[in-house]
């Protein structure tokens, strides 16, 4: 096989993640230098003169005094957590290319699974956050799909099976058809008002949109993007059409990742686990760069209480 550049990157070795985020004083350092690039700036006035209040870790502005600790309205905020856990937490979901579960995260890190699945969902919603924003356009790739609902026992399978969280997959690819970027999101069902909200938030007008023959991607159409239907039929013939390869691909890793990693994905949980597919797939030509990527905007994420992230039932 090939050898790709993606493929065969070196991404952030565990040797100089330890050299640059090792200790706390250092994982301090990198936090102070994000959040604060140009210098220290007073948040409630804007002063930039400053005294530091070593014994407290907090800075004092000179104008108004008022005392400001790095980490104060960010997602690091309120946990009692080392800045060194968040940062080798950071270091294992953006460096895995199938994800880390809660468990293993805690055994890594030495502290509770219960623990780790706040970090580690905390995390990911940044990441969901990051890109939530962010439109696909020019020539997409649309495709539906599943996780769950198969149950052992029999019952029903397919469509409308019972356990399955259905979400819309799509690719932006270039002219020559290389990937670009990857947009998944949850929906309540595939019904064209469902795929219209979705792709008027997610594409930029006038994108030209390739979907199957599945009838509610026509309302991508209301979002005001050209549509193509290519008819697939159905079994694995359709999922190896060369129009839909990188969606058919990306649907394949997440699925397979999923599955090796975790043991289940509660149905509310799902958008956070999608999330942090799509964040490392769109950054994934830098894996070095991913971790002070995650840094800059988990420094400009409000911290999100433990009861709004409501703890699964089984354990993933």
């Amino acid at each position: 096989m090939a050898r790709t550049t993606v493929q065969f990157q070196k991404g952030l070795s565990e040797a100089v993640f330890e050299a640059t985020y090792g200790a706390e004083e250092k994982c301090r350092a990198v936090v102070i230098a994000a959040r604060w690039p140009n210098g220290f700036e007073c948040p409630a006035c804007g002063g930039r003169s400053y005294s530091e209040i070593r014994s407290r870790g907090l800075f004092q502005c000179s104008a108004c005094r008022r005392q400001t600790s790095p980490v104060a309205g960010t997602v690091f905020a309120s946990t009692h957590l080392p800045l060194r856990l968040w940062f080798r937490a950071m270091y294992h979901l953006t460096q895995s290319k199938q994800g880390i579960s809660s468990v293993e995260l805690g055994r890594r890190l030495g502290v509770t699974q219960t623990t780790a699945w706040k970090i580690k969902h905390k995390l990911a919603q940044v990441m969901l956050e990051r890109d939530a924003k962010k439109r696909l356009g020019g020539r997409i790739e649309i495709d539906d799909a599943y996780l769950g609902g198969q149950r052992s026992g029999g019952g029903k399978r397919g469509r409308g099976a019972p356990g399955k969280t259905p979400f819309v997959a799509a690719v932006e690819t270039t002219v020559d058809g290389k990937p670009v970027r990857l947009k998944l999101h949850r929906v309540p069902g595939f019904a064209s008002r469902a795929v219209s909200g979705f792709a008027k938030r997610h594409f930029a007008p006038a994108s030209e949109v390739v979907s199957d023959g599945l009838a509610c991607f026509g309302a991508v159409t209301e979002a005001k993007c050209k549509h193509t239907v290519i008819k697939t039929g159905s079994g694995a013939a359709a999922a190896r059409t060369p129009a839909f390869k990188w969606v058919n691909t990306a649907l394949g890793n997440i699925k397979a990742a999923i599955v090796g990693t975790y043991r289940a994905i509660g149905p509310k949980h799902v958008p956070r686990y999608l999330a942090e597919f799509e964040y490392r797939f769109n950054r994934r030509y830098d894996l070095a760069a991913m971790l002070p990527r995650l840094t800059w905007a988990c420094l400009r994420t409000p911290p999100m209480p433990y009861r709004l992230l409501k703890l699964p039932e089984v354990v993933a």
